[in-house]
């Protein structure tokens, strides 16, 4: 694990499933019935609530689906973290599509939630970088300096971990970061 901004962002390698946090992040589809990749570990860990949890997310607030760079808190269900916040990255279409934009917005809507529902505790994979195809060097980019300019400007939120599935993804993230 490394450390930035004196201890407040972690960077590690693991299965966001398994972390202790007050939230833990999906990277989710719009429809955010489940998925493949994070999005599917999390709703099979997490069990029935959480579908459940999303279902009335849907019914109640977004009917056409979660619009992309936005986010929603749900319950955590059996995960051992206290909510899940589903965020949808933008697909990756070579860049002039705002999809920077999006996916700062991603982080940053994240982090607001996080705030709003009391978390000191965030855990983030890696938003847009599987199937959506989004650049992971840009990705890192992204994800660290929108972290960073929150962490800075807000003292509500203690600690943001980044949690990767493979060693290879969080070495481009950490040769890419902006701490």
């Amino acid at each position: 694990m490394t450390e930035y901004l004196d201890g407040r962002i972690s960077v590690l390698t693991g299965d966001i499933t398994g972390i202790r946090a007050d939230a833990i992040v999906n990277a989710a589809n719009a429809s955010l019935m489940g998925g493949g990749g994070v999005d599917g570990a999390i709703h099979r860990a997490g069990g029935p609530s959480i579908l459940a949890a999303c279902r009335r997310v849907r019914d109640e607030r977004y009917p056409d689906g979660l619009p992309t760079g936005q986010a929603v808190a749900t319950t955590a269900g059996d995960l051992p973290a206290t909510y899940v916040i589903h965020t949808v990255g933008p697909v990756w279409r070579g860049g002039a599509n705002d999809e920077e934009r999006l996916l700062a917005d991603c982080y940053h809507q994240t982090l607001i939630v996080a705030r709003e529902h009391g978390c000191k505790t965030v855990a983030f994979p890696a938003i847009s970088t599987g199937i959506y195809g989004f650049p992971k060097d840009r990705a890192a980019r992204i994800a660290s300096e929108t972290v960073k300019h929150f962490m800075e400007t807000e003292d509500t939120i203690e600690t943001v971990l980044f949690v990767f599935f493979s060693d290879e993804d969080r070495l481009i993230f950490e040769e890419n970061q902006r701490f």
